[in-house]
């Protein structure tokens, strides 16, 4: 019997008797964005066609040419002068009809005991693997950055807050380090991405692998991986890898909102901590004093973007049956976007960091006051007052002191000692917010000598 021939321009058409419409075509096209993944593609299906060859199932000529031929398809695609055409559907499609215009027939053994579905799934893994030593790299850099910005103020000593109120005098270095810590879990949850990424499915087929005698060691050794998939229907479903690094993205960006947030409230005229360099501010169109911090209000709200790439792709995932199913096709943009987000925030806020110039002045002001309540009630405890009671009698003096606008470099031993007997004349060299920080050398804490110990540590580290 004679049957519909294919029709022109797709590969995949030899069931239908008629063409999609266009808009059906346009709507379910993944090529707009996946052309993306053009090296990555070729780099899988030379691979897979020196294994073919490898395990004979074509021939070492026929090996070659194609080899040869998907290198002119990448060298065209990288030189801009390779026709993309939407009838392609995707990247790996539009590669493969391009190769067989270039090497005949012989084309039409590169898809030998492969499907789209572990080919996609190959792609984003290479991908994403080789982006994420830029992304652990960025963030390292990062961290490097705020670690010379710290070191330099040792001595800078600030106000530290809960709730926004100021809490105890802590150094300029001590609440840089927070954010080294911050982004050093990140730069752990980005390398733990990349080892979940770093395994092969490419084999697995369509969902029940393949009849053919292939040999998916040799293409995972040759592609670098680390391990190889070991349930073909999990293989080609899995976006478990890449939900891992649109995890860890999204809570880096929340760490960069945070810090661009507190970077915001220190330079207005309220904090008066910092003056942002001229090169990252922008102006007014109509109040000519103005100095603005778009790029920090930008990164903090690009922030809600890269949540809700997570969020999206939790939600294509969470009805899926195995195993593939074309809602999986959304996995790519929620990764590109995400790239295309996290990276540049990283790398600007990395150079913003060593061109602010901190008021020393302005936070030492700042640093001292009732911020040294508690220092005054462990001084108590200290002389076997307990702290219930030491804290009750410290709260009370400083309601009294803020009634009466004294400030407790301003307090006399006689009035202290209205509060607690316990109070002795050493008490008084206590009341600086330097006095307060040496005496905090725990691990961990803000002391010279811990933030010392840490710098140390961390550099040694990166």
């Amino acid at each position: 019997m004679k049957g519909p021939q294919q029709t022109k321009g797709n590969l995949l058409r030899g069931r239908f008797a008629r063409a999609r419409l266009p808009e059906v075509e346009a709507f379910t096209a993944s090529l707009p964005f996946d052309r993306r993944l053009f090296r990555h593609d070729i780099r899988g299906s030379i691979s897979h066609v020196r294994m073919l060859a490898k395990v004979r199932l074509i021939s070492r000529a026929d090996a070659a040419r194609l080899e040869k031929g998907l290198r002119s398809v990448e060298r065209e695609i990288e030189a801009g002068r390779f026709h993309f055409s939407v009838a392609d559907e995707d990247i790996h499609m539009a590669v493969e009809r391009r190769l067989g215009e270039l090497v005949g027939n012989v084309a039409s053994k590169l898809h030998t005991g492969r499907s789209r579905n572990d080919q996609v799934a190959l792609d984003l893994r290479l991908f994403l693997n080789e982006e994420l030593n830029t992304v652990i790299s960025a963030t390292r850099r990062l961290r490097k950055n705020l670690l010379e910005v710290a070191q330099d103020h040792l001595d800078t000593v600030m106000p530290g807050y809960t709730h926004l109120q100021r809490a105890q005098p802590v150094s300029l270095a001590h609440h840089i380090l927070a954010y080294v810590e911050m982004f050093g879990r990140d730069q752990e949850r980005f390398a733990r991405a990349q080892a979940a990424a770093r395994v092969m499915p490419l084999g697995a087929g369509a969902l029940a692998a393949t009849t053919l005698p292939i040999d998916r060691g040799a293409v995972a050794r040759d592609l670098g991986f680390r391990a190889i998939t070991e349930n073909s229907l999990d293989a080609v479903s899995d976006r478990d890898f890449a939900v891992e690094f649109l995890a860890a993205a999204a809570l880096c960006m929340v760490h960069l909102s945070r810090m661009c947030e507190e970077i915001i409230l220190w330079s207005s005229a309220e904090f008066g901590f910092v003056v942002l360099p001229d090169e990252f501010s922008s102006g007014s169109s109509m109040m000519p004093q103005k100095k603005n911090p778009d790029l920090l209000e930008l990164v903090r709200a690009k922030t809600g973007r890269v949540l809700g790439n997570l969020q999206a792709m939790l939600v294509v995932l969470k009805g899926l049956p195995l195993a593939y199913n074309s809602d999986l096709q959304e996995d790519k943009e929620r990764v590109f976007d995400t790239l295309d987000t996290l990276m540049p925030a990283l790398d600007l806020t990395a150079k913003l960091w060593p061109k602010l110039r901190f008021e020393r002045q302005a936070m030492r002001a700042a640093a001292g006051g009732w911020a040294l309540a508690t220092d005054l009630a462990e001084y108590l405890v200290r002389r076997g007052v307990p702290f219930r009671a030491a804290h009750e009698s410290v709260g009370r003096l400083a309601r009294d002191a803020a009634i009466d606008r004294v400030e407790p470099d301003k307090i006399t031993l006689d009035q202290l000692k209205r509060y607690s007997p316990h109070f002795g004349p050493e008490v008084l060299a206590m009341l600086s917010a330097d006095a307060s920080i040496r005496a905090r050398n725990v691990i961990g804490g803000p002391g010279p000598s811990a933030v010392k110990r840490r710098l140390a540590r961390l550099k040694k580290t990166l």
